[in-house]
Formats: structure tokens, sequence, C-alpha cells
């Protein structure tokens, strides 16, 4: 995809973008974020398709070489033996495409996300009431 990218309205069209290799990959990167935070909403957030639950929880996106996932600093930190062997940063990880995404690493990963918003957002309820 070169050039300037259109900003796509919705997670399905995001992943329309992409061959059905890819389609297939992010298709299910999106099926385990949903069932691992079933009461998640879905958005696209920074032109990635994103999952928010008190605040974002995870964002994903495709690249030439590999699939980024974006669980924050937080949710990179409490995995990192795990991810050890991949690319990262801060807050992000790559997932090289030709190797099989760790698709029950990113279901914990985005069940710890949860559990740390639900907790930051029961903290804010009790600081207010």
């Amino acid at each position: 995809m070169e050039g300037k990218r259109i900003t796509p309205e919705s997670i399905d069209d995001y992943i329309a973008e992409f061959s059905s290799e890819i389609q297939e990959i992010l298709t299910r990167l999106r099926y385990i974020i949903k069932t691992s935070a079933p009461d998640a909403k879905e958005k696209i957030s920074y032109q990635m398709p994103t999952f928010v639950l008190h605040g974002n929880l995870v964002h994903f996106a495709a690249y030439k070489n590999h699939i980024g996932f974006y669980p924050g600093p937080s949710g990179i930190d409490a995995f990192k033996d795990e991810l050890s062997e991949y690319k990262g940063a801060k807050g992000s990880v790559q997932f090289p495409l030709g190797k099989p995404l760790p698709y029950h690493l990113v279901s914990k990963i985005v069940e710890f996300r949860v559990a740390e918003n639900m907790m930051k957002a029961e903290e804010k309820l009790k600081k207010k009431g």
C-alpha cells in the first residue's frame, strides 16, 4: 500500500485492504481478541483496528513483513519473557509473517489488559464516590 492511506471506517474495511492470506490472519487475531475481551468495543484509532474497554485495550496492524500488536507498555512488560523471541518496542511487538502467530499468548495478553483496565476503572469510581 503505497502513498497516503485512507483511514478505514471499520475493522472489516481495514481487513478487506489486504491479501486473502493476511485477511485470514487478521480475522483470526480479531476473533481471539473479541473472545478474550467480549465486552470490548471495536473502532479504528491511529488508522488501526482498536479494541477499547475503559480506555484503549489493544491495537493491531498488518505490515509488509509482520503483524504489529500493541497492548501498551504494561502488556509487553508483563509478558516480556514469552515475547523475548520477537522484535518489539515499549508498547508493541512484531509477529513476523511466515511464522505462526502465538494466538494463545495474544489471548493471555488481552485478558491481562482487560483485568488491568477494569481495575483502573474501579479505582476511578472509588475516588469519585
